[in-house]
């Protein structure tokens, strides 16, 4: 079989994105083997994983890709510090039951004060902008319910079940209210309200044990 030198190139960034591991239906818009050059291939669709765009204009191929998602993402919403009228909506989409909304509004406000990027220690104003830092001691806690490194840092705790269960093994993603909630609910699951209650933390901490 005689090949242009276009349907070389289309066919070889066919196998490298199969070798990537593309290997859902591919399917050519366009597979003439004497393109012009105002000819293009509209896409190659993979079904489970998401969209390849390719252009061929003037010789030259441009290629895209589009992930497809089936991740549920956090509304856009404006947090301001002490403000969580957010709360309901969010805190169900991570699964939390209606009858834990309360208790866990008092804590997310004590904890974070509503503010997802809020890392332990950090000051912040009303915007919930970060203006400072206050101490340095517990900059593992995290997000809104200030989820400390014991829990998602395996290096700190072999069983830290964020890490284990969600796949979640250091900070960064914790900053995200969503994920935060999410992981939070993981942790109550497990334990109750216990990771935000100091009364059963044992002695060392009886001093922050507020009845």
């Amino acid at each position: 079989m005689n090949l242009s030198k276009d349907n070389i190139i289309i066919y070889s960034l066919t196998i490298i994105f199969l070798l990537l591991g593309f290997t859902s239906s591919i399917v050519f818009a366009h597979s003439n083997e004497n393109l012009s050059k105002d000819d293009s291939i509209d896409m190659v669709k993979t079904d489970s994983i998401g969209m390849v765009n390719f252009s061929l204009k003037n010789r030259s191929v441009i290629v895209s890709y589009e992930k497809k998602s089936d991740e549920i993402t956090a509304p856009l919403i404006n947090f301001k510090h002490g403000d969580i009228s957010w709360l309901p909506g969010l805190a169900s989409q991570a699964g939390w039951p209606k009858n834990t909304h309360d208790r866990l509004a008092q804590i997310i406000l004590r904890e974070s004060g509503g503010c997802p990027n809020r890392r332990g220690g950090d000051i912040v104003d009303k915007n919930c902008v970060i203006t400072g830092v206050s101490e340095w001691n517990h900059r593992s806690d995290t997000g809104l319910l200030q989820i400390n490194g014991v829990n998602y840092d395996l290096s700190r705790n072999k069983w830290a079940r964020v890490c284990l269960d969600l796949n979640i093994c250091i900070q960064e993603p914790l900053l995200d209210p969503l994920t935060n909630l999410k992981a939070g609910y993981l942790l109550y699951t497990y334990s109750g309200w216990a990771p935000w209650d100091p009364c059963q933390w044992g002695p060392k901490y009886a001093h922050r044990c507020k009845p």
